[in-house]
Formats: C-alpha cells, structure tokens, sequence
C-alpha cells in the first residue's frame, strides 16, 4: 500500500532486500519489502533483527488472485509515480 515497512512512511520509497544481499537474500517475493529512504539507509546492510527495526508485515508471495484483487483498487490503467523509473528505464537505452 506504499508505505515504508518498517515506520510507515509514504515518502521516498525504496525496495528493501529483508535479508540482505551480502548475507545471500535474493530478489523474491518473500525478501523484498517496501522501505522509505531513510530507513533503508539505517537499515544498511544488516536484518531487521540486527538493525532492531521490525518490519510491519512479512513479505510474502501473493497469488495471481490476490495481485488482480489488489490492481482492482486503482482505476484503469493507474500508474504510481514511484514506479515509472523502474518500469521504464530501459526505454533510454534503446534511442
């Protein structure tokens, strides 16, 4: 719901490897939590456990139903702007 996973913040939102990759966490589903800049960089590159800072809720792997439930929320063809960096970086490349 875009909000950092461990203060609750909405602003300047990062992803955040729970487990990070300098201790062997990956890019999946049940890793990556949504984390606000600040945190991320307190965060650094330890576990929340290590860092004393608890996450809100656990990442997990959503089912196909639950990601066509949850897009149902936003209205047709509703973008985030937090999202359009990563969704379309490429496009510089190819010019």
């Amino acid at each position: 719901r875009f909000a950092c996973q461990y203060c609750g913040s909405g602003k300047d939102l990062t992803f955040d490897h729970v487990v990070p990759r300098r201790l062997g966490g990956r890019t999946t589903w049940e890793n990556v939590a949504t984390a606000c800049a600040p945190c991320n960089l307190k965060k650094g590159g330890r576990t929340p456990q290590q860092a004393h800072m608890p996450l809100y809720r656990q990442p997990w792997r959503p089912t196909s139903w639950q990601l066509q439930d949850n897009g149902r929320a936003f209205p047709p063809n509703y973008l985030h702007t937090s999202w359009i960096d990563w969704l379309y970086w490429d496009v510089e490349l190819e010019g």
